[in-house]
């Protein structure tokens, strides 16, 4: 029993401790632990905002660039951007839409599925989930009975999930949100952040929200793309200054400690090219850790993410990858070729912009959202269609940008093959598929 008490005690000096931090404002230092940044992971020059997308009245005005400079802490080994634009500038009207990727919708219901199963979620739990977006994701909690909330900061993308009657707060969550609703009587049985953890600054005030919203019981689940993979993969495309942090299992468990949370499982998925669910609780509660965090601990450390030395190595795998997908394209073009993108994703305009990809490649890109139909993309300009365009125009090659959903897209599209048009997949390297030559 003192050994439970001191347990107890010890976890909320830790959260106490963390509270404090959490109020302090961010200086340009590591976002986690306070360290200085001085060691580059990769340079990507200037960049726009990723999500940034221009009317056909914006085009002749200036953009604003930024510097897309990720940095490594020899501290705590967070791979991080500097802070250069406030979010509420980025968030607050946001053209991210999930419901428009049907993998994705279905990557959530099978969560929610497991999820209820796994923590027994009824009529009397309350499940929360922070940058909520349309509902794709809290909608498949209705028919189940589970009460939930959602939190989005992107007014517009808010009022979908509203309409599909999913009660949405229109706020960024950090430490005061959570202590009002603590206040209300309204604690976590569960909290879901999917994709958002990267986008947070304030990593420290995020962190103490969610623990301090957390139910004694409760539990946090976080997804977020691995930084193993982001290295193997040369998924440079994924640094955008939307995305402030990129995560190993190493830095989440440091965040977790440090806010008097722990790690007690994790997965690893296939979704956004290779990314980590991890399961957090309370530090005191009950509550087996799963092997599979030592495991991945251990590797992780094996592989060197507790080395500074080990993380310089990524900026010439992102400069062959570069290299090889211009070389393919100036070839492409000096033959004839007519090519489009297929996607407008935050990830191909980084991808775009780095390499200098405008229309003299592409001539239009596709999505299946229509709120970047007839807009641009930010920093190439590269016009945005309907994707009957492509049909329309009988393209050689199709960019597929959003290369995390190729199986997708290709599974869609593979009728270009009937012209003799093929897929251009950018990273890792470049491939080609021909679909032609897939299995029907």
């Amino acid at each position: 029993m003192n050994q439970i008490i001191t347990d107890v005690q010890s976890s909320e000096t830790m959260r106490a401790d963390a509270l404090r931090q959490a109020s302090e404002p961010y200086a340009g230092r590591c976002r986690l632990c306070g360290g200085r940044l001085e060691k580059t992971f990769v340079n990507l020059g200037m960049s726009p905002l990723c999500e940034s997308f221009l009317t056909s009245a914006q085009l002749d005005a200036s953009e604003a660039f930024y510097p897309l400079h990720a940095l490594v802490c020899d501290s705590c080994f967070l791979v991080q951007l500097k802070e250069y634009v406030q979010p509420g500038h980025i968030f607050t009207e946001y053209a991210y839409f999930s419901s428009y990727s049907t993998s994705w919708v279905d990557h959530a219901r099978r969560y929610c599925e497991m999820i209820q199963r796994r923590l027994n979620l009824g009529t009397n739990s309350r499940v929360y989930e922070i940058a909520s977006n349309d509902g794709y994701l809290l909608q498949h909690f209705l028919p189940m009975n589970v009460p939930v909330v959602g939190i989005e900061p992107a007014a517009n993308v808010a009022e979908v999930a509203k309409r599909k009657n999913i009660p949405t707060l229109v706020e960024f969550f950090g430490l005061e949100l959570a202590q009002t609703l603590v206040s209300e009587g309204k604690p976590a049985h569960l909290i879901i952040g999917n994709n958002v953890l990267a986008q947070v600054p304030d990593l420290n005030d995020f962190t103490a929200g969610m623990a301090h919203l957390l139910a004694p019981t409760g539990v946090i689940t976080l997804e977020f793309p691995h930084l193993e993979r982001l290295i193997i993969e040369n998924q440079f495309d994924t640094i955008y200054h939307e995305h402030f942090s990129y995560f190993s299992l190493v830095t989440i468990d440091h965040l977790a400690r440090k806010h008097g949370l722990k790690v007690f499982d994790v997965d690893q998925i296939g979704t956004h090219g290779g990314s980590l669910r991890v399961y957090l609780c309370r530090a005191e509660a009950t509550f087996d850790v799963s092997p599979n965090v030592g495991l991945l601990l251990a590797h992780e450390r094996e592989i060197g993410f507790e080395n500074i030395d080990q993380y310089a190595r990524f900026s010439n795998q992102v400069h062959q990858t570069k290299r090889r997908l211009l070389s393919f394209l100036i070839d492409s073009k000096e033959k004839g070729a007519r090519i489009c993108g297929y996607g407008a994703p935050g990830k191909g305009n980084t991808l775009l912009n780095y390499c200098g990809i405008g229309t003299d490649f592409l001539e239009f890109t596709v999505d299946r959202n229509p709120y970047k139909h007839g807009r641009y993309t930010p920093g190439m300009h590269i016009p945005i269609h309907d994707v009957s365009a492509i049909d329309e125009m009988r393209p050689d090659y199709v960019l597929i940008l959003p290369w995390n959903l190729k199986a997708e897209i290709v599974a869609q599209m593979r009728h270009i093959g009937d012209w003799g048009g093929k897929f251009i997949v950018p990273i890792p390297s470049v491939e080609i598929i021909d679909p032609r030559q897939l299995a029907a």
